[in-house]
């Protein structure tokens, strides 16, 4: 049923929400939005959405509103105003304040005959036939036509403002989701040892050095030119292909073209990168010079996986 009743609003975009866009697009102020119970709810989704993507929005609740938090409009802000009924007693009392102060006002309304729907300067048609809930009493696929209503208003919105990854990391700069659009190589290989060996490093010479590092690997350098990489698997390959390591160099085992990345790539592409190859540290290298190494338990402390 709340599958049928966001199928069902599709036919209702119309001009009303095209002027909506452009109207919030040039605002000076922010979108106050409101509502009573469930749609309060909504309302305070619908605010979030719009921060997190480049629209300074204020949750009002409307019963608070008309006991002294009518200050929070100021009068380059437009109101919103959720309803399933559009004729609570709240609102009633609302909306004439609000006419009063000169604000343009949003009705997101299921019943167009309701008292907002007519005092509305801009109507959103969000009338559902039928709640989800067996008894059509709890709100149900009306707040799902509220949100779905809302997020359609936020990505127009984000789409043209042109909003991009970089305006996203901005505003989500906490948690997994903010350093995956942020968190560099450099930023991780920093807090990591720079283990190298030369071409001809003894076999126990890099055994101890890839313990020590705790990365699993070591690059092998010419001069600080990378000249290959030595893993824990490259160790195991050894001992199965010699019967005595004695005399082999770090030349004889390394593989001569390791993967590499830049310390100013995003950390979610080295990420990317070890997922791809199946290998779980890489190089990270400044002009093609060696700098250091990320290993896949970065990522993972990080919560970029």
């Amino acid at each position: 049923m709340e599958a049928e009743g966001i199928s069902a609003l599709i036919p209702r975009v119309n001009n009303d929400f095209a002027v909506i866009i452009e109207y919030i697009l040039h605002l000076k102020g922010r979108v106050i939005v409101t509502g009573v119970g469930k749609s309060a709810i909504i309302a305070q989704k619908i605010v979030s959405t719009f921060n997190s993507t480049g629209t300074p929005a204020v949750y009002m609740h409307a019963g608070d509103a008309i006991h002294g938090d009518l200050g929070i409009i100021q009068k380059d802000d437009v109101v919103m105003c959720l309803s399933r009924s559009g004729n609570t007693a709240e609102i009633k009392v609302l909306i004439p304040l609000l006419k009063q102060s000169g604000n343009k006002l949003i009705g997101m309304v299921g019943d167009l005959n309701s008292y907002l729907a007519k005092h509305s300067d801009l109507v959103l048609d969000v009338t559902v036939e039928k709640e989800a809930c067996p008894h059509n009493l709890a709100p149900t696929t009306s707040t799902t036509a509220q949100m779905a209503t809302g997020d359609a208003i936020a990505v127009c919105l984000l789409e043209c403002r042109e909003f991009t990854h970089e305006d996203f990391a901005k505003y989500h700069p906490g948690g997994s989701l903010g350093k995956r659009l942020y968190l560099k190589v450099k930023d991780l290989a920093i807090n990591n040892e720079k283990p190298f060996v030369s071409l001809d490093t003894t076999i126990k010479d890099v055994i101890v050095r890839i313990t020590k590092n705790r990365l699993g690997a070591v690059a092998v350098l010419n001069k600080n030119k990378i000249e290959g990489v030595i893993t824990d698997g490259d160790i195991r390959r050894m001992m199965e292909r010699y019967d005595s390591i004695s005399g082999l160099t770090a030349r004889d085992i390394m593989g001569t073209m390791p993967y590499r990345i830049s310390e100013d790539e995003l950390a979610v592409n080295a990420l990317e990168l070890m997922r791809t190859n199946n290998i779980t540290q890489i190089l990270v290298v400044k002009d093609n010079a060696y700098t250091g190494m990320v290993h896949l338990h970065d990522l993972l402390r990080e919560g970029i996986i």
